[in-house]
């Protein structure tokens, strides 16, 4: 059970109050979560612009779209202020004018994983989200809508029919070979939209959850004797998208991008005893590695 005035001074640090700073200039910002974003394109990249609750330090994703069977992400180092992010986006979008600017293309509220069909990878993000509960005054979420963005820009995107290396090839064997080629794309189109297909049955907005700053892949217990600890740990059987969201994870080194989704369910009551408020969570939450269902009440 959790009391409605419960203390976080015993959790560890990656879920305090520290995680959402103020303007203080001597944050650390490293104690942070991004919870807000916002996907930016041009013709060679994209830009997702991350910002904390309060939308005071933002942080920016470069996503290459040069490449499209690699997948090219740097994270830039630098914290801005709202005004400085103002000002990037604007030199950005002057920069590249020349091939079409700078364009907005969704808001989201954290990327679920990256995924790749057979040559191009795709950026998994959730678009929308509600908010299905408290657990030590962290806010616990579920996911309304997610959208599935294709990284390469279609310029780059092979289309094999169309190569170099077959324009070369001898008038005697084009007929032929250009049937086989499109007959492989045709097979190919098939089964990405088979992949395609095979992932958008997986319903995110059913059974899933997660927080940006409490992590409910743990117990209660485990989480205040776990003092000392960075970040969230993605390597516990309960987080459903370690495998989608590693790429990401371990090219950025930070697990602030990313958000550690849990299968199962989250019920939350709010229960009032001779005039003492409380609630009374009842968490399950299904294991990646075995079947079936733990539960942990709160």
């Amino acid at each position: 059970m959790e009391r409605s005035n419960n203390s976080k001074s015993k959790l560890p640090h990656y879920v305090s109050s520290k995680i959402h700073p103020s303007n203080d200039p001597e944050t650390d910002h490293n104690s942070y979560s991004l919870e807000k974003f916002r996907l930016y394109e041009t013709r060679q990249r994209f830009y997702l612009v991350g910002s904390d609750r309060n939308k005071q330090l933002f942080r920016v994703l470069k996503i290459d779209r040069s490449e499209p069977s690699d997948l090219n992400i740097s994270e830039d180092p630098v914290v801005y202020s709202p005004q400085e992010i103002k000002n990037l986006l604007q030199r950005i979008a002057e920069g590249n004018r020349a091939t079409g600017g700078l364009n907005f293309v969704v808001k989201a509220y954290g990327i679920a994983g990256c995924i790749k069909f057979l040559e191009s990878y795709y950026l998994i993000l959730v678009t929308k989200r509600r908010q299905i509960g408290f657990i030590c005054g962290h806010a616990i979420y579920g996911i309304d809508e997610s959208q599935l963005i294709t990284i390469p820009h279609v310029s780059v995107q092979t289309d094999v029919a169309h190569s170099k290396t077959e324009l070369r090839a001898s008038m005697v064997f084009m007929a032929t070979k250009v049937k086989i080629l499109v007959l492989m794309n045709k097979v190919a189109l098939k089964l990405l939209t088979l992949y395609k297909k095979l992932l958008s049955s997986v319903d995110l907005t059913k059974d899933f959850f997660f927080s940006y700053t409490y992590p409910i892949m743990q117990s209660l217990q485990k989480n205040v004797t776990s003092m000392g600890e960075d970040g969230m740990p993605y390597d516990n059987m309960f987080v459903w998208n370690a495998y989608l969201t590693r790429a990401i994870r371990s090219r950025c080194g930070n697990t602030i991008w990313t958000i550690a989704l849990v299968h199962g369910n989250f019920k939350q009551i709010r229960l009032s005893i001779f005039g003492r408020d409380f609630s009374v969570s009842l968490v399950s939450r299904r294991s990646r590695h075995f079947a079936g269902t733990r539960y942990v009440l709160v």
